[in-house]
């Protein structure tokens, strides 16, 4: 590699967790940076999504647009992301202004890159400008340098692959050897055609004895990355992982560490199984309680949903002898992997490959789209994973497109071919399209939210009112809310979830809401205000696992059996107890539950300020398509006549239910159309808001948001005084 700069540092010692410096990039002047961090950056921000979040609102304005020279890229890690004494350290937050929402979006992600990157003393990296020449970021905490160089480059199709690609730099950057003490993040070529480009994060697993990769694959940060210029980052440290955070009571970590291993080694198998199955496991109870997204969240069950459980790929690809996870010391080690795949579809068609996962978000994309076949699915999460693609958007996607095409508004002269539910030739072809930037793939490449109204204008006049009609139509079946894609869970008879996705900040992704099973399932949180309640709890803990630097799953997904006795299980607060030890235990603290919300809350209120200067922070954005909240078309209703004529007759009684169904259906929606406004009314008072869900200036006052910027815009969304809380 070509080093076009290079910068002499000697890397900070961390303490208590933090190496209280960041990194900063100009790639259009290649110029390199250390920031040491402000005085109280860490007591206010935390870290991972607070770090990137503050970064954002200080660094960019209303203006800035993904692929603005000033839009930045962050790559956060936490105060506890690193130590392999705690189950779930390895994540880390990617963040910056979306190619698909146009306002803050972060994703988090595991791997080894981030424990890395705090040992060569940074505690986030932040990437800004854009190069005219595809670069990459070398941070070598061993020998105290930091690189700017040309990209290499290798064969066409090494080039696509963000993971091939990662793989070849790499070895060619360690003397053709892979180590655990190097990692990387790369995007690949779909990132540089779509909106919702991923970036990789590359470690080298020594059991397997292949490069692993896991995911930021919500929103195109990958897109970003490579907007930029920029095609991967390297970090190598040789300093050890277990004395990495330097804790300020190491005894206190090992007994949180080993409380949460001892849970998790006797609960999980008797509940989710992650260990065993990875997020498969998940498809099952999706497809018993109808949750499982098929033909585009049209229905929630399906008689073929079988061929895609659990078993079929723990039988046919998963290793039961090869231990996984995507960090050291998670004994939970849900992130799977099939060795020796061979490849069916496209370029790389006959190619034995490594297979990281499926997740059940890529299997449910697939079955979004109407394919129940295990190996569609493996050629899918390998091909999106090695393009840079997000498996969700990418279905979801593919998904609305298919239904334009059922309902009339389309036709296979529009696309090129035809476009039909469970076509897999079809929608290889589309994935690879997109993928390449190529025919019909420019469209579906733009994610939902602008192919609804590129098929708008394709199908009729944009002027008149038939045009509006037409949008109104694509609005109630395609599935976006702020220009995000849904994740994979049909949300109809779920209105907390409803709720989870549509108050979502960055978007309808459920690592802000996860509520479909305490509320669907396990029917934990029954009332309206339990719901609200719930809505802005929750949001708030999974908000400081995402700036800590933390895996959810082990405290999500694995109930502690002493959660049951408890006043609200879902909490899991036995096992948040041993999460709090191991943040006190780290950096030196006694802070309790109630502290930790506090310091989300600041967090959740700095992006919802974001939103507003960009557009997409009052009620109006947190509005969900039509079908989110029930079953959006008569085909639907028919589906599940018996259930929905059921929930009629507990609404309003026997007696008032039309004879009609036609006319049940309107019902039904309008009945769950006013509970949803019924649900943002108190969810927006349980979090100090207006009726039109913008903070109130005590709410930005308790906790010291009131900065001449925040000023600015409760001046522009001012409300009248009738509109203060619904209460009043």
């Amino acid at each position: 590699m070509k080093i076009i700069r290079s910068k002499q540092y000697k890397p900070a010692p961390v303490r208590g967790g933090y190496a209280d410096q960041i990194l900063k990039v100009d790639l259009s002047s290649k110029t390199i940076s250390i920031m040491k961090s402000p005085a109280d950056f860490k007591e206010k921000y935390i870290g991972g999504r607070g770090y990137a979040l503050k970064l954002i609102w200080d660094l960019t304005n209303r203006e800035t647009r993904y692929d603005s020279p000033e839009n930045i890229l962050v790559m956060a890690s936490g105060p506890l992301c690193g130590d392999p004494r705690f189950p779930g350290s390895g994540k880390f937050i990617i963040g910056t202004i979306s190619p698909l929402t146009d306002t803050f979006l972060d994703s988090n992600i595991g791997g080894h890159f981030a424990p890395l990157l705090k040992l060569c003393g940074f505690d986030a990296l932040l990437i800004s400008g854009i190069s005219k020449e595809e670069l990459v970021l070398i941070v070598d905490g061993d020998k105290g340098t930091i690189e700017i160089a040309e990209a290499t480059s290798y064969d066409d199709e090494v080039d696509a692959g963000g993971i091939s690609y990662g793989e070849n730099l790499l070895k060619e950057f360690n003397n053709n050897e892979l180590h655990e003490n190097i990692a990387a993040v790369t995007a690949g070529i779909g990132a540089c055609n779509t909106r919702f480009g991923i970036i990789n994060s590359l470690f080298y697993d020594k059991r397997r004895k292949r490069i692993r990769a896991k995911q930021a694959g919500r929103g195109g940060t990958g897109t970003v990355m490579r907007h930029k210029g920029l095609k991967a980052v390297i970090v190598r440290s040789g300093l050890s992982r277990i004395k990495g955070n330097d804790p300020f009571d190491k005894d206190g970590v090992k007994r949180a560490g080993a409380s949460l291993k001892k849970v998790i080694s006797q609960a999980d198998s008797s509940q989710l199984n992650l260990g065993v199955l990875g997020t498969t496991s998940l498809v099952e109870y999706m497809n018993k309680f109808h949750i499982l997204p098929v033909n585009n969240y049209q229905y929630g069950q399906h008689p073929n949903a079988e061929k895609v459980f659990a078993n079929t790929f723990l039988e046919n690809y998963f290793s039961r002898k090869l231990p996984d996870g995507c960090y050291h010391g998670c004994n939970l080690a849900c992130s799977k992997g099939a060795e020796d795949v061979t490849l069916t579809r496209g370029s790389q068609k006959g190619k034995k490959v490594g297979i990281d996962g499926p997740e059940y978000e890529t299997i449910a994309a697939a079955t979004c789209m109407g394919i129940f076949d295990p190996h569609f699915i493996m050629d899918y999460s390998w091909y999106c994973d090695e393009y840079g693609l997000d498996t969700i958007s990418m279905g979801v996607t593919t998904s609305f497109l298919m239904e334009c095409v059922q309902r009339g508004y389309l036709s296979s002269e529009d696309i090129g071919y035809d476009l039909n539910w469970g076509d897999q030739d079809a929608v290889a072809r589309l994935m690879h399209e997109t993928a390449l930037g190529k025919g019909f793939g420019k469209v579906c490449g733009q994610g939902v939210f602008r192919a609804k109204k590129w098929v708008a204008d394709r199908y009729v006049d944009k002027t008149g009112s038939l045009y509006q009609e037409v949008m109104a139509e694509l609005n109630k079946f395609g599935m976006e809310v702020k220009g995000l894609e849904f994740s994979m869970y049909i949300t109809k008879e779920s209105l907390a979830q409803q709720g989870g996705y549509g108050f979502a900040l960055k978007g309808p992704q459920h690592d802000e809401a996860w509520l479909i099973f305490i509320d669907h399932v396990y029917k934990e949180i029954p009332t309206l205000k339990m719901k609200a309640a719930a809505l802005k709890w929750f949001p708030l803990i999974r908000t400081w696992f995402n700036a800590v630097g933390l895996c959810k799953l082990p405290w999500i997904d694995v109930r502690h059996p002493e959660a049951a006795g408890t006043d609200n299980p879902a909490q899991n607060n036995p096992t948040l107890e041993y999460y709090i030890q191991y943040l006190n235990s780290t950096i030196g603290t006694k802070k309790s539950i109630e502290d930790i919300l506090n310091d989300s809350e600041r967090l959740q209120l700095l992006q919802k300020l974001i939103n507003l200067r960009h557009g997409k922070g009052k009620r109006s954005s947190d509005q969900i398509p039509l079908r989110a909240m029930g079953p959006a078309y008569l085909n639907e209703y028919e589906a599940r006549a018996d259930y929905y004529d059921s929930w009629l007759k507990d609404q309003i009684g026997e007696k008032k239910l039309p004879k009609d169904r036609k006319d049940r259906h309107r019902l039904l929606l309008k009945l769950r159309q006013q509970a949803y406004n019924r649900l943002c009314d108190m969810v927006y008072q349980e979090k100090g808001y207006t009726s039109d869900a913008v903070p109130l200036p005590e709410t930005l006052e308790r906790f010291n948001l009131m900065d001449d910027q925040a000023l600015a815009l409760l001046e522009e969304f001012r409300p009248d005084s009738n509109e203060r809380l619904i209460s009043n």
